[in-house]
């Protein structure tokens, strides 16, 4: 599914976060929002979730006004994993993939062979079939993120956005979650995701939107976009833009002040 946001405007406690964003998302396509701390970024996320009532403008699925769906319906359409999730004490992997189910329960439709189906799948897509019964608390940083991930493919949405999916993993890690979000994609959903790290997202992104001062800077293809004079603009600092050798994505190297 496309996505497209309209003239966006969102508040956060009566003060001007984001202002007049527009910019749109092909199906099956990764876009990463990236900015300095305290941009808007994931305000902008919570706002295409439906979490974060715009103050003005759109965000549209299919065309469709998210913020016009129930949320249930929403639901079906977005799934969304948050910066920092929080489950019960001692969940098991399996147990916490199901509740990515929840849009399709209800007093008239219980747990089924398409739930059980769907957490089967999820467990596959993230080579977490063996560790179905691991407590998630047992488990690695990389395989706890990717135990999140599950539960939201669980949730079977053509749209996936995620706060921050490497936050606090190392390097190993990070590649591991980034790896699996460049495979779904690959599958046909389309992924939004916030990062931090600005190198990351131009090596596993297929199109960036850079947000300064609560608007989109610029917006397009990393190497497109990723220029020492944005670099300078985001973060405050001067860096080297090169290409790496493998692929040509590029490559931030900061200068030695």
């Amino acid at each position: 599914m496309n996505i497209t946001v309209e003239q966006l405007r969102a508040d956060y406690r009566e003060r001007a976060v984001l202002a007049d964003l527009s910019f749109s998302i092909a199906s099956g396509e990764v876009l990463a929002i990236v900015g300095a701390n305290g941009c808007g970024k994931s305000t902008l996320l919570r706002a295409m979730a439906r979490l974060h009532r715009p103050a003005a403008g759109t965000v549209r699925v299919d065309g469709v006004d998210v913020w016009q769906l129930k949320p249930a319906e929403a639901a079906r359409r977005i799934g969304l994993l948050p910066q920092f999730p929080q489950a019960p004490a001692g969940i098991s992997v399996e147990a916490l993939i199901a509740f990515g189910r929840y849009p399709y329960q209800g007093l008239f439709r219980q747990w089924s062979r398409a739930d059980e189906a769907a957490v089967h799948e999820a467990l596959i897509e993230t080579d977490l079939v063996e560790l179905a019964q691991r407590p998630l608390d047992r488990l690695s940083g990389g395989q706890r993120q990717r135990a999140w991930l599950a539960m939201v493919l669980a949730q079977a949405t053509p749209v996936l956005m995620l706060d921050e999916p490497t936050s606090m993993l190392d390097l190993g890690h990070q590649v591991e979650v980034l790896s699996l979000v460049r495979r779904l994609a690959a599958g046909g959903r389309t992924v939004v995701m916030v990062l931090h790290d600005l190198a990351a997202a131009a090596r596993y992104a297929d199109t960036l939107v850079a947000i300064h001062d609560g608007r989109v800077l610029a917006h397009g293809a990393p190497r497109d976009v990723v220029t020492p004079g944005l670099i300078r603009t985001l973060y405050g600092i001067d860096a080297h833009v090169i290409p790496a050798p493998d692929d040509g994505a590029p490559v931030v190297v900061p200068m030695v002040s």
